[in-house]
């Protein structure tokens, strides 16, 4: 089993919010998005691969105020976003609060870590329109959106359709320019850092320090703007 950095998830009250603040913090405006439908969210993206990382983008994500869900259809948005204390501190200001690994068996990944009593989700079929077509993945979603270990255990992602023989054709990395900012590293610290690491171990995660402490994800870029590093801070 093959998985990798998919992508960070920085979460903004609006994507007005997340497009000023990205731009102050991080010296770059970042490209288009696309909306999801079924979560009623929308969002912003940008490229930041590096050797070490060479999937990695970024996605700076909003709930969308003009999405219309029937109610029969409403169900928890995905990475804690109805979540009142994480909506509570992104008033404040965007926040790394997630990132999303990227795996060849999205189904593997999700059963081993079920045998190390972690439910990761329902794996969920989910789709946009982009400039290159219809860009297809599966996601694992909790019933309850909520993200675990306070964002430190990423969402599993498998892209494309689970018969395509390109997966990952149209994944955002061919499409997203260079933006000037790459990912340099990411760490967690967590009071449950062994399980953590047991976890990324059984998934076949690498290259992220894992320390035990109180909860925090840390993001390094090196920005137009210099080093920066982007933190969770518990969240």
């Amino acid at each position: 089993m093959k998985t990798q950095i998919d992508h960070l998830v920085v979460m903004a009250t609006t994507l007005g919010e997340g497009v000023q603040w990205c731009e102050e913090t991080l010296g770059i405006t970042p490209g288009p998005g696309g909306e999801h439908e079924k979560y009623g969210t929308h969002n912003r993206l940008f490229k930041i691969a590096s050797p070490s990382f060479p999937l990695a983008y970024f996605e700076i994500i909003a709930i969308n105020p003009a999405a219309v869900i029937p109610k029969r259809a409403q169900v928890p948005r995905w990475f804690d976003m109805d979540n009142a204390a994480v909506q509570k501190a992104v008033a404040q200001g965007p926040r790394l609060i997630h990132f999303v690994s990227s795996t060849d068996d999205v189904k593997a990944a999700r059963h081993v870590l079920r045998t190390q009593g972690i439910e990761r989700g329902q794996v969920v079929h989910a789709s946009r329109k982009s400039s290159k077509g219809t860009l297809n993945w599966q996601i694992t979603v909790r019933e309850d959106g909520e993200r675990l270990f306070d964002g430190s255990l990423p969402t599993l992602i498998q892209w494309g359709k689970p018969e395509a023989t390109d997966p990952l054709r149209l994944h955002p990395r061919n499409s997203l320019p260079r933006s000037g900012v790459t990912l340099q590293s990411l760490s967690v610290r967590h009071p449950s850092a062994a399980k953590l690491q047991a976890a990324y171990d059984a998934i076949g995660l690498t290259g992220i320090a894992i320390e035990a402490g109180e909860a925090n994800l840390v993001a390094t870029l090196q920005t137009p703007k210099g080093l920066v590093q982007l933190q969770s801070l518990g969240l």
